[in-house]
């Protein structure tokens, strides 16, 4: 079996990912459980080494060999695939993260409205967080093409690697891929200033550096969307503060206070019929949110958001329980992603 044979399965299978590790079959995740590829054998070391390493370029392959770790992007039958190589007990492994060639809208991933008013904003820093494998990729997607389709603005993307390929339609985008494109999110960051953006896409803030650029970029005047592997939203802000030395965080709590437009979390459960629906956390940074960031009282920012419905903010919790109200989602995956699983014991 060829790695085109497994990407064409994972694609007729509707996998989110593709995972190859020598001594066991090929296996794929689906809805967010693993299964094996019916009939699939063991694949062995010089099988694998046979699949992986002729789709390398030779500059990849280098790189790959001698960092042991590599993450890029390749296109096979109108399909993108977001590949990481690695070594496991000296052997390859891979998975690839399948990227269908429909992009989603915001509207079928039955995105909260108040999350377009934040899209049509002219600055300021819309988080997307979640844990791996929840979406963050695809929902980020959908809010980059809704600008897109609705404003007139030249469109920066970092990314590592470029996941989905946007068509320019009112907007103009550029899209930049880490290795290729440039040599660091960092290092790209800086010099965006210099490229006349009016919106910039982080796929990920790793790092110090490139948060601190990130922040300042929002700073200065421009809309900026970026990833984060965190829980919630207050831990969000948690994340982004307690990564700077000590004597720095007053600063950046200021920073973040007056620059933070929205964080949304998301989560990916598994539907009561089959498939899976997000949960969302919506924060707004509205006068109360900005005040408790700057006096550092990040613990009452969950009070916040469940009090400021109104607004359009809504806590995991209460997004959860209206999925369980609705029908979506049994009681105990409800409660599995609850940070209060006890409320639903009161309903009904």
């Amino acid at each position: 079996m060829t790695l085109k044979d497994l990407f064409k399965i994972a694609i007729e299978k509707k996998a989110s990912d593709l995972h190859i590790v020598v001594g066991t079959p090929p296996f794929l995740r689906i809805d967010g459980e693993l299964v094996d590829i019916e009939g699939g054998k063991p694949i062995g070391k010089k099988e694998i080494e046979t699949m992986v390493l002729p789709i390398l370029k030779p500059e990849e392959k280098n790189k790959f060999l001698d960092y042991k770790e590599l993450d890029f992007g390749m296109t096979m039958e109108n399909n993108r695939f977001r590949i990481n190589l690695h070594y496991e007990k000296g052997n390859i492994g891979l998975v690839a993260r399948v990227i269908t060639d429909k992009m989603p809208t915001l509207e079928e991933i039955e995105m909260p409205k108040i999350v377009y008013n934040l899209l049509e904003l002219k600055h300021g820093l819309i988080l997307m967080t979640g844990p791996t494998g929840c979406g963050k990729s695809t929902t980020l997607a959908a809010m980059i093409n809704y600008i897109n389709k609705n404003r007139r603005a030249n469109i920066i993307t970092f990314e590592d690697p470029i996941e989905y390929e946007f068509k320019p339609d009112k907007s103009v985008i550029v899209q930049r891929q880490l290795g290729s494109d440039m040599m660091s999110f960092n290092n790209g960051l800086k010099h965006a200033l210099r490229q006349d953006p009016d919106v910039i896409m982080v796929g990920e803030m790793r790092d110090l550096e490139t948060i601190a650029t990130t922040i300042t970029l929002a700073e200065t005047g421009h809309l900026v969307l970026a990833t984060l592997h965190t829980y919630n939203a207050a831990q969000t802000v948690d994340r982004i503060i307690d990564i700077f030395p000590s004597h720095q965080q007053n600063q950046v709590r200021m920073q973040i206070a007056n620059t933070l437009a929205g964080v949304i979390s998301q989560r990916l459960l598994h539907r009561k019929n089959g498939g899976r629906v997000a949960a969302r956390e919506v924060m707004i940074n509205n006068p109360a949110v900005s005040n408790l960031i700057r006096e550092n009282k990040i613990a009452q920012l969950k009070t916040v958001i469940e009090t400021n419905s109104k607004e359009g903010m809504v806590s995991i919790d209460q997004d959860i329980k209206r999925l369980y109200k609705e029908g979506l989602i049994e009681k105990r995956e409800a409660q599995t992603y609850m940070d209060n699983p006890e409320i639903l014991e009161k309903l009904k």
